[in-house]
């Protein structure tokens, strides 16, 4: 999972899950759903299998290229193996969606109402337990003014956000078992207080170390 290439081992395999459903999808597939996992958005059946491979490949480019464009790039050194995983793990989940997506429009019973939601909130306790690792840097982590302007503000603020992260996925992991009426507002209230809390406490802290 640390590896820099794993990202290839994903596209390939996404690849060649795509050149064998081929023959077997309908015309138009199903490729995104609305929260409540009615499918809201259809794509031709070759771009329905070229997608996600190619957004793995591409993504895997990027990844690959940031530290070596980022102002702050000798700071990757410090969490390289950190950075790594969390980008893996990223390709992973694209990965498993592509898989939903493919075993849906083949006609198998896939409740993508509660698997993706059950694969983002797994993905966010993963995500969770390295975030504190990640060092000061412009392409990863919480990005904020404050945060980039002290690296003391930026390692409380992802000591916060990464406590935030696991207990945020957790609650989305159990919501995907829940009734689709209690599960929408829990998933929504649940992204909003993970994302906004870090970005408010770290312009608390900056504000803090003012003279």
């Amino acid at each position: 999972m640390r590896s820099r290439r794993f990202g290839l081992v994903v596209a390939a395999l996404a690849a060649a899950l795509s050149v064998w459903a081929y023959p077997r999808l309908p015309d138009m597939v199903a490729t995104y759903w609305d929260l409540r996992g009615v499918p809201d958005g259809y794509s031709s059946r070759v771009w329905a299998v070229a997608m996600m491979p190619l957004v793995i490949l591409g993504l895997t480019g990027v990844f690959t290229v940031l530290p070596k464009v980022d102002p702050r790039g000798q700071n990757y050194a410090k969490f390289l193996d950190s950075y790594w995983l969390i980008v893996n793990a990223i390709l992973v989940f694209v990965g498993v969606g592509h898989a939903l997506i493919i075993a849906h429009a083949m006609g198998l019973t896939v409740h993508v109402d509660r698997l993706l939601p059950l694969g983002l909130g797994l993905l966010l306790v993963f995500l969770g337990n390295y975030l504190r690792r990640v060092e000061p840097n412009w392409f990863v982590g919480i990005r904020t003014p404050w945060t980039l302007s002290s690296d003391t503000v930026w390692r409380k603020t992802h000591r916060t956000a990464g406590w935030l992260f696991v207990i945020g996925g957790l609650i989305i992991t159990a919501g995907a078992f829940a009734p689709p009426g209690a599960f929408v507002p829990l998933f929504v209230v649940t992204l909003v207080v993970i994302t906004t809390v870090p970005v408010a406490q770290s312009y608390i802290l900056w504000k803090r170390e003012r003279p």
